[in-house]
């Protein structure tokens, strides 16, 4: 089989490779570039340090010469595909607009679904590359059952990556191919280092961007107020943009007592903090929905994640005309706008949303 390798410099697509080269396929390697020159990014680059510690940065080209280099290593041709437009269009765009509404956007949600398994393999398909498969290294599992195609949390909780997947559609998820989803982080750097990989003990990215997010808002500071959940002033901000919900350190009032950023106003322009307790919801709203596994019920239990790193939790799910009610089991702490809520049920990814109010 032709097989595409999405690889980005790092451990898990550099073994992916590997992987697939040692099982007998014919392996491509191609990476996306998508930090370009125009905007914000061509203002920047000269100021931010090179930390390798995000996906979107100067230190791009650094990390694409690794890609470069590890798929010299393993021995199969490799390609360079600029992305940055579409980039900068779907995914710095839509996180300007939200973090400007106060709103908390997940950018490598929109980064998967709509750049690395869209933009990426249509452009290689546009430059004449042909291919059967793409694949990446995500940790998470492709399978079909009853006529569809469904995805499976990775068989190691701890690294599972399969909240980032759920916008994916059908005819995406038929042309994927996961080979870690069921490995540990530990046996893939164990390959890695027993092949003579020189990226066996690359740390993980930790973000999208390592700056500070206002270099890529690029807009004024707006001086509003801060206030309790009564409504008092209890202090000064420069834009709720700043803030995040649940937010502790940083927010800029003295008091007896830990504060929380419970909500960001946009319309008035206000940050609304509060005691810890204050900061524990167990309901929410979702819309923008995608279903992997269409419900039949137009209520039904499942799990839920709020977090890419956290644990699916009991919730009750109500399907209604523009979107979904998730009530959970337990309190959840600082559910936030923007962010997505993904349903599972047990290992499978039921589908999910963009979390639009909290209750």
């Amino acid at each position: 089989m032709k097989i595409l390798v999405g690889m980005s410099g790092g451990v898990d697509s550099s073994v992916t490779a590997l992987l697939l080269k040692q099982q007998g396929h014919e392996v491509i390697g191609a990476t996306m570039a998508i930090w370009g020159d125009r905007g914000v990014k061509s203002q920047l680059s000269d100021k931010l340090p090179k930390t390798h510690g995000a996906c979107f940065g100067p230190d791009e080209k650094e990390d694409i010469e690794g890609a470069r280099k590890i798929a010299e290593e393993i021995g199969i041709p490799f390609y360079v595909f600029d992305c940055a437009e579409q980039y900068e269009k779907i995914v710095l765009d839509n996180f300007k607009k939200e973090y400007l509404s106060g709103h908390t956007p997940n950018p490598c949600i929109w980064c998967n679904s709509l750049i690395k398994f869209g933009v990426l393999p249509e452009l290689a398909r546009a430059n004449g590359i042909d291919f059967d498969k793409f694949a990446t290294g995500h940790y998470a599992r492709i399978e079909q059952a009853d006529g569809r195609y469904i995805i499976k949390r990775g068989a190691n909780p701890k690294k599972d990556q399969s909240y980032f997947l759920y916008r994916l559609k059908q005819e995406q998820l038929a042309n994927i191919y996961l080979p870690l989803g069921d490995k540990s982080k530990e046996e893939i750097r164990e390959i890695a280092t027993a092949n003579g990989l020189s990226v066996a003990e690359k740390p993980d990215s930790q973000d999208f961007y390592y700056g500070d997010y206002n270099e890529l808002l690029g807009v004024e500071e707006k001086e509003g107020n801060i206030v309790n959940l009564e409504g008092k002033v209890l202090g000064k901000h420069k834009g709720i943009w700043n803030y995040t919900i649940g937010q502790r350190k940083g927010v800029g009032v003295s008091s007896t007592e830990p504060l929380y950023v419970l909500e960001l106003r946009k319309d008035t322009n206000e940050v609304v903090i509060g005691p810890k307790d204050k900061t524990m919801k167990d309901t929410l709203k979702a819309s923008d929905l995608n279903w992997i596994i269409e419900p039949t019920e137009n209520t039904f239990t499942a799990q839920a994640k709020i977090r890419s790193t956290q644990q699916p939790t009991g919730v009750s799910v109500i399907v209604e005309e523009n979107g979904i009610t998730v009530k959970f089991d337990d309190m959840q702490k600082s559910i936030a706008i923007g962010q997505s809520v993904v349903l599972y049920d047990g290992d499978l990814v039921l589908g999910g949303g963009i979390i639009t109010e909290v209750l």
